[in-house]
């Protein structure tokens, strides 16, 4: 049977218009980090060349070795900057940094992503192997709502999670804005894409 983890971690499931509080397990990932405009910046197409051809590596690996099938996952990236205003007001990408990851099921292993690394690097074409790393992210309590449109749109609802909903029931907000791309940016038109917008948070009182 193949795994889809998208349809047993329930974080993985958000509604457009609905801004919801969810428990989020950790997870593991392959991640790549970098600065920049993800439109614009090499190092954000290189990790991507890296990121995909590894995840796809273990899946393959997994099936012949493990007995284990899984679907790749879609790509997610952690983002960050020093103004947050970057991410709703401003929009100002060259101040972004972030982490471009993919997660990958538990019975993953470090050696199994060294394997696949090796694998990946004799064929050649993925530019930053060294910089990737397998790590697991514990993000718990988080916010999160899914955004239906192009990227450039999410501000206004980024501002209502930050700047209402957050203060309104008394969370404060934690770790870094993350984003799981639930379409193929190379595939959809940009009114249709599906992105969850996903904001770690811990309660005032806490």
């Amino acid at each position: 049977m193949t795994v889809d983890l998208k349809r047993e971690i329930p974080s993985y499931r958000a509604r457009r218009g609905e801004i919801a509080l969810v428990t989020v397990p950790p997870l593991q990932y392959l991640m790549v980090d970098g600065h920049g405009d993800p439109n614009t910046a090499t190092e954000y197409e290189d990790a991507l060349r890296t990121l995909y051809p590894v995840a796809y590596a273990l899946k393959f690996l997994s099936r012949r070795e493990l007995g284990r099938e899984h679907v790749v996952m879609p790509l997610e990236a952690l983002w960050w900057s020093d103004d947050m205003a970057a991410f709703t007001t401003s929009r100002d990408k060259s101040r972004w940094s972030w982490t471009a990851m993919i997660l990958v099921p538990d019975w993953i292993a470090a050696e199994h992503v060294e394997d696949a690394r090796a694998r990946v690097a004799a064929k050649g074409g993925a530019p930053v192997l060294d910089a990737l790393r397998l790590e697991r992210l514990d993000e718990g309590l988080c916010v999160q709502t899914l955004h239906v449109g192009p990227y450039d749109a999410e501000g206004p609802v980024l501002a209502e999670i930050h700047d209402r909903f957050v203060p309104d029931h008394g969370l404060r907000m934690t770790g870094r804005h993350h984003e799981v791309y639930l379409s193929d940016a190379r595939r959809t038109a940009p009114e249709r894409l599906r992105t969850i917008l996903r904001q770690p948070v811990v309660r005032d009182d806490a």
